[in-house]
């Protein structure tokens, strides 16, 4: 696990590992010659062949062999093993050019000279441009050599030149390029050379060296698997800082020991400024400084390595303490979770309300404490991420849950303590209440009698009742209806009579002082001095006198503001026919425009596909582009292009020109998506494949071919951007219907356009609902046998069996599993979803299967009680109930009406079946010769009611409807 771990999560260290590795593998190849000088400094002592650094005219390096008598005794071992080693001294690209060969043979005879081309002729191991000799200067020697060269000169297989003197040897190689023997002014001290080039060779061999032991520590660190525990990584941390400690002093011990080699070969320059270099000299200064530029460069590799794995390890040890404090924290929460649970939120009295308080708020300061330490640890997981820590995607969903789960203990005793204020407000205001009818009960029973009598005190009584009956807005409930809906949460039986007692009591004292006040008015009643009466003139109506007229004069109003001011009632109706034309001619231009953009985006678009198909998918069949295309995409254009050429083909060809034809009549335009909404369907098969095209280009988009692709196109946008736009295209028709519908509403083709509407959201359901299905992993069957696809949705699921464990049963109740349901006609799936990494297409999110439903054994409770988002499934009576949670109230109807709908299509076609059946039994045709078989009517009633009885529990609706205490929960999930 932990390899897994850190094979997804450190992709970076990874990088840097072969970074590193490519820089020292560098270094072992470079380094690893054929021969080195300290391997045959005897033979190089001798001097037989030396390579004093001068170059010819065109650069070609010169070997001298120097006048050794005893050259043809040489051994033919040691001749190959200084000419192979002195061949190997100069640059690659010099020694491509060619090697300039002088032989000095002035005091030997001819048939030594001739002896030693032949040998060399024969055994020179690189590439030979021209061999100088100085032949010798004796009378006969050279009389020999002039007739007896030319005689033997194809023999040799070599260009050859005579020479009899060192002038001679000039007009080949410039004297500064020459040693002093042969008439140059070059300095030559064969053992300094030899020295340089052991030293040479032996820092190159240290480089190697140290270059493989980091190649080695650097195995080793990118192999390492990350502890399980904090102790131990502290150990493993402390372990590899000390390895990185002793390379590290290696990598210094090289480079210092490059500075003095580097000091050693620019001593002559430090002390001759004019003093110029060989061009050996230089290959080896060069040599040298590139050793320790690759020593540089592998210390800075290195380094970026270490700095990266040290921060692996050290954000392993944070991710072990984060873990151990997140299963320190995550059980105490679930034990206030449980506790808080448990108090109840409704009461049955005051004083119980106030109890239960005291109680919840005992636990409330150890719960936010709880929660703040949660929330800690969830911000510490924060920072981590913030950090680029590797393993986010472990720590992310811990931060999440414990947030979630603070988030449920914050809500829950948010809640109780809500709903218990509440129930004491209820309390409260029933006291209130009741108190208020016993004060004026109290009120109407000491009103004195005798003082009521006179008029003046009838009338002090009725301004007492007045006063107090004006309190009753404070202090009573006025509808019961509300107050019942408005305490809902809180309600239970008792509390409902209560209210129904209080609701009865007001009544009555409400009712007893209207028949005081009615007796008292009687008695307070005065003899006033009669009003003479005044006709109202007719002219001065008040428009307010009844309701009737004030909706009249609001109508008028409403529609004078339509009209100039002053404008007779002709005018104005005039003006309104004037406005519906306007109107209709505003709405037509709209409908113009939109269809523009559907023919402009529609010719755009095929372009595009033209553009993308002879742009890449052409150029994939190209033999010129065929070194471009990497080994991943070679024949693979079906996969990255999916069904594109078929989609152009029918736009170009078809769906243009049939658009074009309704470029006067858009509303009528409808009419052509619902004649070809069957091609439309191509489009399914293009975003089934699309997660393929996607993974495919991923793997592929840095390629040389699709940049030069793209380069030649001038496209701006990679082809990714095209490949989406089918896509694109597809959920852009049912914007610019909706646009059309809109601006359509009484046209001929409404209708039309609201058919292709809906059809064209049938056709991105269907892709949408197959792009989900083809997600689901581990389902051994066909999901094609299980009919069609109806609905398809994520929901919070809580399973109860009566056969499962008390604890299963609790856990459950608490934390619902998260599944995705597929209802097919015949089934009905639950699976669990899994979010991908990535972006894109790649981000989709796959499905495993957990279990079926046959919808066949299937029946539906259509509410739950508690929440009425959730409904119930269940079969084998009951045996094994499924409680979902939808995410909204209109998604859970949309859910139970499908549901109900299938199953009452079953029992119809079960039915018709067994009607069908019976008939084919009662029928003359199908009985018997010997016997006569048919079912009375009561039979057959009876039949006919058991096979009801069977199937109408699986269209049960049974509203507030829990499962049973004795349930047990289980989880087959």
């Amino acid at each position: 696990m932990a390899l897994n771990r850190v094979s997804q999560l450190c992709h970076e260290i990874t990088r840097l590992w072969l970074q590193l590795k490519m820089i020292t593998d560098d270094i072992l190849q470079k380094e690893d010659g054929p021969l080195l000088a300290a391997q045959i400094g005897s033979e190089l002592q001798k001097q037989f062949a030396i390579l004093p650094g001068g170059r010819g005219i065109n650069g070609h390096p010169v070997i001298f062999l120097p006048d050794f008598p005893a050259f043809s005794e040489l051994p033919e071992e040691e001749l190959q093993n200084v000419l192979r080693y002195l061949t190997s001294v100069p640059s690659t690209t010099a020694s491509e050019v060619g090697f300039i060969l002088i032989i000095d043979r002035r005091l030997d005879r001819w048939a030594a000279v001739r002896a030693t081309l032949l040998r060399i002729a024969g055994s020179f191991p690189a590439n030979l441009h021209l061999v100088l000799v100085l032949r010798p200067t004796t009378l006969l020697q050279r009389t020999l050599s002039d007739i007896l060269f030319k005689y033997n000169r194809d023999e040799f297989k070599m260009k050859v030149v005579m020479l009899s003197t060192v002038t001679e040897l000039h007009a080949y190689i410039d004297p500064g390029q020459l040693t002093t023997d042969l008439g140059g002014t070059q300095e030559y001290h064969h053992d300094s050379w030899i020295s340089h080039r052991t030293a040479i060779e032996a820092f190159a061999l240290m480089v190697k060296t140290v270059a493989q032991t980091l190649q080695a520590f650097g195995t080793e660190l990118a192999e390492t698997e990350l502890p399980n525990d904090a102790e131990a990584t502290v150990e493993l941390l402390q372990e590899h800082t000390l390895k990185k400690d002793t390379m590290k002093t290696d990598l210094k011990v090289a480079l210092s020991q490059g500075g003095r080699l580097l000091a050693c070969i620019n001593e002559p320059l430090q002390a001759d400024a004019e003093y110029n270099m060989t061009q050996d000299e230089m290959e080896n200064l060069a040599t040298v400084q590139r050793l320790m530029g690759q020593l540089d460069e592998t210390e800075t590799a290195f380094d970026d390595f270490w700095e990266r794995h040290r921060t692996k390890l050290e954000q392993c040890l944070q991710l072990r303490h984060f873990e151990k404090h997140f299963r320190e924290v995550r059980p105490q929460l679930d034990v206030m979770y449980e506790r808080l649970s448990g108090f109840s939120e409704i009461s049955i009295s005051p004083a119980h309300a106030e109890h239960v308080l005291r109680e919840l708020s005992s636990h409330e300061e150890r719960a936010y404490e709880l929660i703040d330490l949660a929330l800690s640890l969830a911000n510490e997981g924060d920072r981590l991420i913030e950090n680029s820590h590797y393993a986010e995607d472990s720590i992310r969903p811990k931060c999440t849950e414990l947030r979630g789960v603070c988030e449920e203990i914050s809500s829950t005793l948010r809640s109780k303590k809500s709903l218990l204020l509440r129930a004491l407000e209820l309390h409260h205001s029933l006291e209130k209440a009741f108190q208020w009818c016993e004060e004026g009960i109290f009120l109407l029973a000491n009103q004195p009698v005798d003082r009521c009598q006179s008029q003046d005190g009838a009338e002090a009584a009725l301004q007492e009742l007045e006063r107090y009956l004006d309190t009753a807005a404070l202090h009573t409930i006025t509808d019961h209806g509300a107050i019942c809906c408005q305490y809902e949460a809180v309600l239970n039986p008792q509390l409902r009579d209560h209210i129904d007692k209080v609701f009865q009591k007001q009544s009555s004292v409400q009712e007893m002082f209207e028949k005081r006040r009615v007796s008292l008015k009687k008695l307070a009643a005065k003899q006033t001095r009669p009003v003479q009466p005044v006709a109202p003139r007719p002219e001065v109506k008040s428009p307010l006198s009844s309701p009737n007229l004030q909706r009249k004069d609001r109508r008028f109003s409403a529609d004078s503001a339509l009209c100039k001011k002053g404008e007779s009632p002709v005018h104005n109706g005039s003006t309104r026919h004037a406005s519906l034309s306007e109107e209709e001619e505003n709405l037509a231009v709209l409908r113009r425009h939109v269809m523009n953009e559907l023919l402009e985006t529609e010719r755009a678009y095929v372009e595009e596909l033209l553009c993308v198909l002879e742009g890449y998918a052409a150029e994939m069949d190209n033999p010129a582009m065929a070194h471009l295309i990497p080994s991943t995409l070679q024949s693979k254009k079906d996969i990255l292009f999916g069904n594109m050429p078929e989609i152009y083909q029918f736009h170009k060809r078809t769906f243009l020109k049939e658009l074009e034809a309704y470029t006067d009549c858009p509303e009528l335009v409808g009419r052509c998506f619902l004649e070809r909404m069957k091609d439309l369907q191509i489009y399914e098969a293009y975003c089934q494949n699309k997660p393929r095209s996607e993974s495919l280009w991923r793997q592929c988009s840095d390629c040389a071919f699709f940049q030069e692709c793209q380069k030649k196109l001038e496209h701006k946008l990679g082809l990714d951007s095209y490949l989406l736009k089918p896509v694109q295209r597809i959920t852009k028709y049912q914007l610019l219907l909706k646009e059309l519908l809109k601006y359509s509403k009484g046209c001929d083709g409404a209708d039309d356009l609201q058919e292709a509407l809906s059809s064209i959201l049938g056709i991105l359901k269907a892709v949408n609902d197959s792009m989900h299905l083809i997600a689901i992993t581990g389902y051994e069957g066909n999901l094609s046998e299980l009919g069609r696809l109806l609905m398809q949705g994520s929901f919070s699921v809580w399973t109860e069996h009566k056969k499962g464990h008390a604890k299963v049963k609790d856990l459950a109740r608490f934390k619902p599993m998260q599944r995705h349901l597929f209802l097919h006609e015949k089934a009905l799936l639950f699976c669990k979803r899994r979010e991908e990494n990535g972006e894109g297409y790649e981000k989709a999110p796959s499905y495993s299967f957990k279990h079926l439903l046959r919808m066949s054994a299937v029946g539906i409770t259509e509410n739950a009680k508690g929440d009425n988002k959730k409904f119930e499934i269940w079969c084998n009576s009951r045996e094994e109930v499924f409680i979902v949670q939808a995410p909204t109230t209109d998604i859970k109807t949309a859910w139970v009406n499908e549901i109900r709908k299938v199953l009452t299509q079953q029992l119809k076609a079960c039915r018709d079946a067994k009607q069908q059946k019976s008939s084919d039994s009662a029928s003359p045709n199908a009985t018997s010769n010997n016997t006569s078989v048919s079912l009375s009517p009561f039979r057959q009633k009876n039949q006919k009611k058991q096979d009801e009885k069977k199937l109408e529990p699986n269209l049960t609706s049974e509203a507030n409807s829990c499962p049973s205490p004795k349930q047990k929960v289980s989880s087959p999930f």
